[in-house]
């Protein structure tokens, strides 16, 4: 097992010392190898020799998911590609993709943090894990795979696209874990029951990522499959996933400190927050090669504790995302995140947590209309009840959000199950 607890249990004091430490050599090599930070830090005026220790990181610009796209694909590297042994990339849904570079050290390191977060789920050497996610440009598969490799684990590469062979290697190989995305997972353990295969596997944990889930997700999870349901976290910007994950207390995400320095600022003042209260994650890459960035702005809401948890890592804590700043939806006024709705769904037994967010405007009025499926075995083709069953839930939308929508009921498997990250808003207002 993977738990580096040299790194792991560091006093703050040692940790603090060691960020110190790598943020100095970092801000003069971005300084002297990236054009880009050279003439960011020269137009406010800062020098290498002007970063001392980690406190003085507030005097470096941030970096922000468009200097990554303004500068593709290359611009940002920090080493020649000779020395660039893979590259990855964002989907680029919003734009040009964000393109990162690895060196051969970066690698290793990525391995090594992903290692240690699949360890806080309980994965060693004796295990066989189904990696999920989508093998490619996206972070995902590859970075699951290293990491469970680190821990000297079998590799099952499954990536995505065949849910039914999935579940039949899963109970033919004897799979204990799986890494995937949450909304894929919640749609295997479907198709698992309706093939009678739940009491077959032998699945115990679950390194779940890639999009914002809720508590009461993981707890859905857990109770479908009987295991034990973990949050990896990771950007492709930063390194991929690895960056932190929950141990078996789930009170926060745990981080890799010792290679990525978290901050949390005010995302309208830019300056930091206090622990405990909310706002945007903010990392800098301590010992990339490849792609180091400094302050990144990640756009991820959440809130980070320093205090030493009941596992005995004392690494500081992110508190599971809130939502993204850029995804956050206003709708009459009103803040409202998918993740509300999905918390709220599944408090309804009759219905599935998979959804569909449809914001429209109608005579300069934003309108929301929620399609919802309802679970099959709550369904016949005249169900009964329905007019009752969508009064409930538009009640249940009601009070999670603060706002009315427009309930539409549809039958079970109608909406799109995503394989990668799920999609739950259409947001037709960006056409006007």
């Amino acid at each position: 097992m993977i738990w580096n607890k040299e790194i792991e249990t560091m006093s703050r004091e040692d940790m603090t010392n060691l960020q110190s430490e790598r943020l100095v050599k970092l801000v003069k090599y971005v300084y002297d190898n990236v054009e880009f930070y050279r003439k960011k830090m020269d137009a406010v005026g800062v020098k290498p020799e002007d970063i001392k220790d980690i406190k003085d990181i507030v005097k470096l610009p941030f970096t922000t998911k468009n200097d990554l796209r303004d500068n593709y694909p290359f611009g940002l590297f920090a080493v020649p590609h000779s020395d660039i042994v893979r590259i990855h990339a964002s989907s680029g849904t919003t734009g040009k993709a964000t393109v990162v570079g690895y060196t051969k050290a970066d690698i290793d390191i990525w391995s090594e943090c992903v290692a240690r977060c699949f360890s806080m789920a309980n994965v060693d050497k004796d295990d066989i894990v189904q990696i999920a996610y989508g093998y490619g440009l996206f972070t995902g598969g590859l970075g699951a795979h290293y990491g469970v490799e680190k821990v000297g684990a079998m590799v099952v590469p499954m990536s995505t696209g065949n849910s039914k062979k999935l579940t039949t290697m899963m109970v033919d190989f004897g799979a204990t874990a799986i890494a995937c995305t949450p909304s894929y997972l919640l749609h295997i353990s479907e198709v698992l029951r309706d093939e009678d295969l739940l009491d077959k596997i032998k699945l115990k944990s679950a390194i779940c990522g890639a999009e914002p889930w809720t508590e009461k997700m993981r707890h859905e999870i857990e109770t479908r499959l009987n295991i034990k349901a973990h949050d990896i976290y990771g950007l492709s910007e930063v390194m991929g996933p690895g960056v932190a994950c929950d141990c078996e207390y789930h009170e926060g995400l745990h981080i890799c400190e010792d290679h990525f320095y978290p901050e949390i600022i005010d995302s309208a003042t830019l300056e930091p927050v206090a622990d405990g209260e909310t706002g945007e994650l903010v990392f800098t890459t301590l010992t990339k090669q490849g792609l180091p960035l400094i302050r990144y702005r990640t756009k991820d809401l959440t809130s980070i504790s320093h205090d030493t948890c009941k596992c005995g890592r004392t690494s500081a804590r992110i508190s599971r995302f809130k939502g993204r700043s850029d995804d956050m939806l206003i709708i009459r006024g009103v803040n409202v995140f998918p993740s509300q709705v999905e918390a709220a769904l599944i408090e309804v037994e009759e219905v599935t947590p998979h959804y569909m967010m449809i914001v429209d405007r109608v005579n300069n009025l934003d309108t929301l209309e929620i399609q919802v499926e309802i679970d099959s075995k709550y369904y016949t083709d005249e169900i009964k009840g329905i007019e009752k069953l969508t009064k409930k839930i538009t009640h249940v939308i009601q009070q999670a959000l603060g706002l009315s929508a427009k309930i539409k009921l549809v039958g079970p498997n109608t909406l799109q199950r995503s394989e990668g990250k799920a999609v739950h808003v259409i947001d037709n207002r960006k056409l006007y």
